[in-house]
């Protein structure tokens, strides 16, 4: 069965006994745990009557008997209740209590994963309307088996349940996920340009996404090493995400595969809570939410600001788009060795903020340490919650030689292909010959049409003050008490010069022409950096003339009258 088939069953299965006691919108709540609590159930349903029996025989000598029956059945969680769904639904008059018999019967990996469901409210008002028996009743018609359904297809249920929750209750979905396409673009990039890095045998590399939502960006990401660079390096995935849902999901989807779930971190923000602070890591790949205030964890983060030693002391953007505070946390835990950066921006972290503002000093800091290597321009339309045109940053810290002190704009908005079946804002897809070309393009390290290559300096401008002097009826120059002329700020004007112009070059063309009389002051002069990659690659298209219009509303009219003679 399909994902969009299975997600779809199990909604609409829902559905039939929700409706009417819970709004559309709270249908997450409660379908996202029963869905693990199935998957769990069909995991362990061959030894579940075993596990009861180990605990039967502990409980009484044992006080932490968790170790004794997780090495004899040789998982890593259990459940030591003689209940599951299956055997709650045998018993219609005890369905209530059978089901917190069973849910106290879990390991306590599992408790952490339920608890964060925070379920409690939502089971005891399905049992005082009589659904809790109906619910567990659908539910045990799926087999949730990993051997039915594998990790990566079940990764996908769990997107495409979030997004029709998230689209039905106006939240932003991509704050939970991001599409697959996008994903395996990002991994592919940031992995095919380390492939010595991750060839040969006895290796470890860790991976670590600080945004990881239901995990997905980081499975894509092993597999995609697996499968393409070295199947027997051990690839180390650590996460951390701030929704309690999509971090339970995490979590059990890495209990029920080889992962370590203790990995997972949350539900709380990496930027005022990094529970990896003394870790460097040597993969990073994330898509942090876009243009989200971080104005709760301003407190934290201003002062670790102060910290030269901090993630944040370069500056801070402003408190509306926490996008590059994600980057620089990520920065931080580069290996000194050598790491990889894949991120996925809007277009705010290009470009906003002047010369000498936090955003500006960020971009500086970073283009300055040489840790850019390629911007990517996506296009529009790829994600389900915003059709805004979107952009992969790729950095390293340990770049090639011939990728030094450069970095690579590529125009990719063109790769793609009109999805078959619209998704929310999502019309359009990056397929395997999409994501083909452009790694090409950034493999092949060449300037064309859809490549361009420049220093690192070519992205920075000099924002320069020109000053008129405040003057008097008669055009004299009025002076302070030091006989100074006074400057009219009301006639200040301000110039960006790009580095590879002269200052002075280009006052003496574009400034002294104009003014009779003018101060510049280099003291004032601030440095910025931006990108526009839109600017890079426009296209000039030469407008129609006006005889060509005239010529083509003239037969239009005359197609007309021709019509009307007919009819």
């Amino acid at each position: 069965m399909e994902k969009q088939n299975l997600s779809s069953l199990i909604w609409s299965t829902a559905d039939d006994v929700l409706r009417g006691l819970f709004k559309p919108s709270e249908y997450g709540r409660i379908i996202l745990p029963f869905v693990v609590l199935r998957r769990l159930d069909c995991v362990l349903e061959p030894q579940k009557d075993e596990a009861y029996k180990l605990h039967e025989k502990y409980k009484k000598d044992l006080k932490d008997f968790n170790d004794v029956i997780q090495s004899q059945l040789n998982l890593p969680f259990f459940n030591v209740s003689k209940f599951d769904l299956l055997r709650i639904k045998s018993d219609p008059n005890n369905v209530y209590k059978n089901f917190n018999n069973y849910i106290q019967g879990f390991s306590n990996n599992v408790s952490d994963i339920i608890e964060n469901f925070q379920i409690d409210p939502l089971i005891t008002k399905l049992n005082k309307n009589k659904k809790l028996y109906l619910l567990i009743d659908k539910f045990t018609e799926f087999n949730l088996h990993p051997q039915k359904v594998d990790n990566h297809m079940m990764g996908s249920v769990y997107e495409e349940l979030l997004r029709k929750f998230s689209e039905i209750s106006n939240e932003e979905s991509g704050d939970h996920f991001t599409p697959r396409d996008i994903v395996k673009l990002l991994v592919s990039l940031v992995f095919d340009g380390d492939k010595e890095k991750l060839r040969g045998e006895d290796k470890i590399r860790s991976v670590y996404d600080p945004c990881c939502g239901t995990g997905g960006m980081l499975t894509i990401g092993k597999e995609w090493i697996h499968e393409k660079i070295n199947k027997k390096l051990k690839v180390e995935l650590f996460g951390q995400e701030l929704n309690d849902v999509t971090y339970a999901i995490c979590k059990s989807d890495f209990l029920m595969s080889d992962q370590n779930p203790e990995n997972i971190k949350g539900p709380y923000s990496s930027l005022s809570q990094d529970d990896f602070s003394n870790r460097k890591f040597d993969y990073m790949i994330t898509n942090p939410p876009f243009g989200v205030s971080w104005k709760s964890e301003e407190e934290y983060v201003k002062q670790e600001s102060k910290d030269m030693n901090g993630r944040f002391s370069v500056g801070t953007p402003r408190t509306s788009d926490g996008s590059l505070l994600f980057l620089q946390h990520l920065i931080h835990k580069m290996e000194p060795s050598g790491s990889r950066i894949g991120i996925i921006f809007n277009g705010s972290p290009l470009f906003t903020g002047d010369a000498g503002s936090g955003e500006s000093e960020i971009r500086k800091w970073i283009i300055e340490r040489d840790l850019i290597e390629t911007i990517i321009m996506l296009p529009d339309r790829l994600f389900f919650n915003t059709g805004i045109t979107t952009y992969i940053w790729i950095l390293d810290n340990n770049k090639q030689q011939k990728k030094k002190n450069k970095i690579q704009l590529i125009n990719a908005k063109d790769f793609y292909k009109h999805a078959k079946l619209k998704l929310g804002e999502k019309n359009k897809e990056i397929t395997e010959e999409g994501r083909s070309k452009i790694l090409n393009l950034y493999s092949n390290f060449k300037e064309d049409s859809y490549s361009k290559i420049y220093d690192n300096d070519y992205f920075k401008y000099t924002k320069i003050i020109i000053d008129q002097y405040l003057k008097d009826q008669n055009d004299k120059k009025i002076l302070d008490k030091k006989n100074n002329p006074k400057i009219n700020k009301k006639l200040r004007d301000y110039e960006n010069i790009p580095s590879y112009m002269d200052i002075n070059e280009y006052i003496k063309k574009n400034v002294a022409p104009h003014l009779n009389e003018f101060l510049y002051d280099k003291k004032l002069n601030k440095v910025g950096y931006e990108f526009s990659l839109t600017k890079e690659f426009y296209e000039f298209k030469e407008t129609r003339s006006l005889d060509e219009i005239k010529k083509d509303l003239d037969k239009i009219t005359t197609d007309i009258k021709n019509l009307e003679k007919k009819i």
